[in-house]
């Protein structure tokens, strides 16, 4: 599998390539770049299977990168040492990222996942999605990408009632009654619904603020939701919870 790597780091892409190397024998890495000219000639004449993408380049960003491409018929892994709307973006399109440094166990998930995408010869849509994220200039998204075992779903922010954590897991209870179980931890998606009116009520459970009827006066509190499912509040979250409350109502 043919890949490339861009940043504008050097002594970044060469740990990049020493861990693959090591680690991901089937990777090939093909060419390296520092800049994002260079990586359009690369990608464009080179057409790599995949390519590992640092967010931040200099003034300019790998969001850049991919809008100036016609075609993005690729995967691609985002390495960045951390940019909140950044990863925030990525997140929302269920796509790979890897936080400097980068984790061995996190790095051969994430090239298994890429090689398995690409050899069913998909159309690449989150990377689509992806875009369509960054032209809204950094506006709550509508939709969200759920990674499933065989697809990933697109889902209305606002039909998602509630998320609760399984372990590493996460459960979407939906407006439609339907349940979705994603193989992504409930952090993730705190962290990208903290500005869409949810609140993380307790460490097992993400609300839809939208969708709680009242709070119960039951041991540290609960939330009543309009199905008639009782969310604890962990007392952590009290005081937090009551505030986001009042904002909404």
């Amino acid at each position: 599998m043919n890949a490339i790597i861009v940043d504008d780091e050097p002594h970044n892409i060469e740990n990049l390539q020493i861990l693959l190397q090591k680690h991901c024998p089937d990777i090939n890495v093909i060419a390296t770049a520092d800049n994002i000219d260079e990586a359009l000639d690369i990608i464009t004449t080179q057409q790599p299977d995949v390519v590992f993408l640092d967010i931040i380049l200099g003034k300019q960003t790998g969001f850049d990168l991919l809008a100036q491409l016609a075609k993005r018929d690729f995967e691609v892994i985002f390495v960045t040492a951390f940019d909140q709307y950044g990863v925030r973006a990525v997140k929302s399109a269920a796509l790979d990222y890897l936080l400097k440094p980068v984790d061995i166990t996190e790095l051969k998930a994430a090239v298994d996942k890429a090689t398995e995408k690409i050899k069913q010869k998909k159309k690449n849509t989150q990377l689509d999605f992806l875009m369509d994220y960054i032209t809204q200039q950094g506006k709550a998204p509508a939709k969200v990408a759920l990674p499933l075992r065989n697809e990933v779903r697109y889902i209305e922010v606002n039909n998602i009632v509630r998320c609760e954590a399984t372990n590493s897991y996460t459960w979407f209870y939906l407006t439609s009654k339907e349940k979705i179980l994603v193989s992504k931890s409930l952090k993730e998606y705190d962290d990208l619904f903290n500005a869409q009116g949810f609140i993380r009520c307790h460490q097992s459970h993400l609300v839809n603020v939208a969708f709680v009827k009242s709070l119960l006066r039951e041991d540290s509190g609960v939330l009543l939701m309009q199905d008639g499912e009782k969310i604890p509040i962990s007392k952590a979250k009290k005081e937090i919870v009551k505030l986001a409350l009042l904002k909404s109502s």
